[in-house]
């Protein structure tokens, strides 16, 4: 007999779990999404009626003590993820005596309740390093959604740098930049300044995290951040400029702006000895959400051919040098955003690893705290 779909129990019902996160557990088979904590509900704003048959919670210190919940994921504002994320971990309901699959706990049991955080993971280092512990000290599983690491332009730039088609990278950079000048249709937590806000939280944590997987942590950093708008009456640094340096001399930009007015943005800009890689245009993936559609969709993630990007190399042994056009990777089920998902599951049924581990996600904070500081201080500092 198949085994049963292990119960997802979200908690919060904004933006980040409509858009991000339920089509994504819709459409994998393993998963069943059973319950949603929204605090308050409105007759135009129902998860209950949104999503007929689920189990409803006003607190998440409701839905922890449900046995049948197997998965908890948090996708709530940054300042509230340790809170959350500390009382699911502390939750013991899924002793294998209770589970609801102990009677063959070889065959996709649990011996432990497994937590998603929503990126970023939490506002300080210190606060992961505890969540950390905690999830080994009661032998959980713990992870974040990076979900940007399945973006489809990274992943053909990961294809040529592990390749070194490029050779040597001397220059690594890259953008998420806007143009939006004001606070217009900004929800309410992203104008005011609260622990785990901010550009670097919010968008500089996936561009750091996907600099990190590629060339592991830098020797120093140096990072700016503030506002580029000109109305700011809540403090919100909207922007941020941060310097990785490698020790060997590589230095890796991360840049987000949003008073950018470009026909078209750049995303991607890297030069190497052998060759260099510049894209325009973000991956269509969260477009794709935004407008309804679903991994398995037709078109779902497939960047059309005017966005990708260009390779220029040299020409045989001389130093004359060729761009053309270079295809974006078309995604496959394992590489969309879903593969946070589908690999949660295999990890869960002890069939691999999560994709994003909770040490890894400690340390794009540790990076962001240092920027902050270097900001702060004026200088660069050691990583």
């Amino acid at each position: 007999m198949a085994n049963k779909p292990y119960n997802i129990g979200i908690i919060g019902y904004g933006a980040a779990a409509k858009v991000f996160h339920i089509p994504l557990i819709e459409v994998t088979p393993e998963l069943n999404l059973y319950a949603i904590v929204q605090r308050n509900p409105t007759s135009e704003n129902d998860a209950s009626k949104a999503h007929p048959g689920i189990k409803s919670y006003r607190a998440a210190e409701e839905m922890v003590k449900d046995d049948l919940v197997d998965i908890a994921v948090i996708t709530t504002t940054p300042a509230t993820h340790f809170a959350l994320a500390k009382l699911a971990l502390e939750n013991s309901k899924h002793d294998v005596r209770r589970n609801r699959f102990a009677t063959n706990p070889k065959a996709g049991g649990l011996t432990h309740t497994p937590v998603l955080v929503e990126k970023p993971f939490v506002p300080s280092s210190q606060e992961a390093d505890e969540l950390i512990a905690l999830a080994k000290k009661h032998d959980r599983l713990l992870t974040v959604y990076h979900n940007r690491r399945y973006d489809t332009d990274f992943l053909t730039l990961q294809s040529l740098v592990k390749s070194n088609t490029l050779g040597r990278v001397v220059e690594f950079e890259s953008h998420i930049d806007r143009y939006k000048p004001t606070f217009a249709n900004s929800k309410p937590w992203k104008t005011i300044r609260q622990p785990g806000g901010g550009a670097i939280y919010d968008i500089g944590a996936h561009l750091i995290d996907q600099i990190v997987l590629l060339f592991g942590l830098p020797q120093k950093i140096t990072g700016f951040t503030g506002s580029q708008r000109a109305e700011n009456a809540g403090g919100y640094d909207d922007s941020c400029t941060v310097l990785m340096h490698y020790a060997d001399g590589m230095i890796a930009t991360v840049k987000v702006a949003v008073v950018s007015p470009e026909e078209k943005q750049l995303r991607f800009w890297v030069r190497g000895e052998r060759g260099s890689y510049k894209k325009y245009h973000e991956d269509p993936q969260e477009a794709h959400l935004t407008a309804g559609k679903r991994p398995g969709d037709p078109g779902f993630g497939i960047e059309i051919e005017d966005h990708h990007g260009t390779l220029t190399v040299p020409v045989e042994s001389s130093l004359s040098l060729k761009s053309e056009r270079y295809p974006t990777l078309q995604p496959t089920p394992d590489t969309t955003y879903k593969a946070i998902y589908t690999q949660l599951a295999a990890a869960v049924a002890g069939k691999g690893d999560v994709a994003v581990m909770a040490e890894e996600a400690r340390e794009v904070i540790r990076l962001i705290e240092l920027a902050k500081r270097s900001n702060e201080e004026g200088k660069t500092l050691d990583v």
